[in-house]
């Protein structure tokens, strides 16, 4: 029997390497989309981390270069289509609010493009994300509820959703969204805010340095581990239909929060190490999310493994044994 083959942009981020080693064990051939960067030394290190980056097929590329995305859909022929890549720092977005459009909005529709000309059976997976809630229009944020994106970032994977939609009914590709609300791990990048607190909790417990600098300490995100959610990703692609989902833990919990039980599992105290500094505040804020996964745990029999405090212990034993053997991710 041949083996099922899967597509990857972003495959070295914190998503695509703990997808691509969901689907290495389950038999797939794993193509990643690699794009070339200042970085290229270390630009598998998430892969390696896991085990799995001589697992991977890497194909030069870039979602804002259409040309190449046909060649490689064509030359690849994947079953699944998996696009998770991004400009994804949301602060970075207002500062690079074109690169953003470019890459998260029209970078969708390009591989979505590709997909409907070079392979229009194969299976597409777009990566959505709860920032296109924005000003929260209800309490609890389902596949219903309204958006109202507050960055350019939200607003770029907002034309992304939407294309996505657009594509499925238009051309009836079998492509999914999945509104993914935040999640982390050990792999998350030293400028997202869970990893700048653990990273910091670890460095703090080692001597290397005294406080952290963060920003909203009130802003409250419904926070999952990685390595579940890219269980939900693949789910939806083994559904009969296409449709759309949200994936989240239903548990809000703030940013302040977060770095007690981070500094609590060294045995510090949070208020101790941190300060707020102003130039961590975002132009407009997103002050809460808070996910409804219902449709996703009744349709694809889905459910979140990981506790928030499963999840804090585990960045912050990881950061402190990169500390150790310093090692960078």
């Amino acid at each position: 029997m041949t083996a099922k083959k899967a597509l990857i942009t972003g495959v070295t981020g914190q998503d695509g390497a703990y997808l691509s080693k969901l689907l290495v064990d389950k038999g797939y051939e794993v193509h990643g989309l690699l794009r070339r960067s200042a970085s290229a030394d270390v630009i598998d290190a998430r892969l390696k981390w896991l085990g799995i980056a001589n697992k991977v097929i890497y194909h030069d590329g870039n979602l804002v270069d259409l040309s190449c995305l046909i060649r490689i859909v064509e030359d690849v022929a994947p079953d699944e289509v998996y696009n998770l890549a991004a400009q994804s720092f949301v602060k970075s977005s207002w500062q690079q609010p074109l690169l953003t459009g470019s890459v998260t909005g029209l970078g969708a529709a390009n591989v979505l493009e590709a997909v409907r000309i070079a392979r229009p059976q194969a299976r597409f997976y777009q990566a959505s994300s709860s920032e296109m809630y924005g000003l929260i229009q209800e309490p609890i944020q389902s596949e219903t509820t309204p958006f109202y994106p507050r960055s350019p970032y939200a607003v770029a994977k907002l034309y992304a959703h939407w294309m996505t939609v657009n594509y499925r009914e238009s051309f009836g590709l079998h492509a999914s969204s999945g509104i993914l609300f935040n999640h982390e791990s050990p792999l998350r990048g030293i400028e997202f805010v869970t990893r700048k607190i653990t990273d910091g909790v670890a460095r703090i417990k080692l001597g290397l340095q005294k406080n952290i600098m963060l920003g909203n300490l009130d802003a409250k995100r419904d926070w999952g581990h990685a390595k579940d959610y890219v269980q939900a990703m693949w789910l939806m692609l083994q559904q009969e239909r296409p449709d759309d989902y949200v994936v989240a833990t239903g548990r809000t919990t703030s940013v302040r929060t977060f770095c007690e039980l981070a500094f609590a599992h060294v045995g510090l105290t949070a208020e101790d190490h941190i300060s707020v500094d102003p130039r961590f505040m975002r132009p407009a804020e997103v002050d809460v999310l808070h996910g409804n996964s219902e449709k996703a745990q009744k349709a694809l029999g889905w459910s979140p493994e990981t506790s928030l405090e499963q999840l804090v212990a585990e960045m912050v034993e990881a950061d402190l044994v990169r500390l150790k053997r310093h090692e960078h991710l």
